[in-house]
């Protein structure tokens, strides 16, 4: 697509290239923001476009829907060569760890239901309690593109050890708060 773009390519050209694989590509690209060492608050910002995604999945839509603004957004023909040409030598990488084997599933409906309670998560202001489940998130959604049950389940064990760092920093949060204010759970 890159190769042969002379005009501007919008965001929904490239939606509709990825066709089935848009869920994956998306939830990769939306848990890869939640990622970034940035400021306490932006997860309620850039969690939801993930709950988005995969409530669409749990939903069993073909591909992702997007809000229209956000479809018709263009990038440059020359910046969109630039970008894929650096994206190319990572993507390639990565096909040499995720590759199609033993993909247990037929549709994507339950791994929309995991990532959607791992998007809920992430959303959460719970200190430390959301970079492991985008982690989770962004290898799963490597392992939907590729249809890797292997890495799906590397991606599911790190979504196991996320939610038992979130279950021990809301109970130590309990823990103090009855320590500081009397109060016994």
């Amino acid at each position: 697509m890159a190769a042969h773009a002379t005009r501007p390519v919008s965001i929904g050209e490239i939606r509709d290239a990825l066709a089935d694989r848009s869920f994956a590509a998306l939830l990769v690209l939306f848990a890869a923001f939640n990622l970034l060492p940035l400021p306490p608050g932006t997860t309620l910002v850039l969690g939801p476009p993930l709950v988005l995604v995969s409530a669409q999945m749990v939903l069993g839509y073909g591909n992702a829907w997007l809000p229209r603004f956000v479809l018709d957004k263009t990038i440059a023909p020359e910046r969109f060569r630039k970008s894929t040409d650096r994206l190319l030598p990572w993507l390639r990488r990565l096909e040499q760890l995720v590759r199609p084997r033993s993909w247990p599933f037929v549709g994507d409906r339950l791994i929309g239901a995991i990532t959607l309670v791992l998007s809920i998560a992430i959303t959460l202001p719970i200190p430390l309690g959301n970079w492991l489940p985008a982690l989770s998130t962004a290898i799963i959604g490597l392992a939907l593109s590729e249809r890797d049950g292997v890495f799906f389940f590397v991606g599911l064990a790190t979504a196991v050890l996320a939610f038992a760092v979130i279950g021990m920093v809301v109970g130590a949060a309990g823990v103090l708060a009855g320590a500081v204010f009397g109060v016994h759970f």
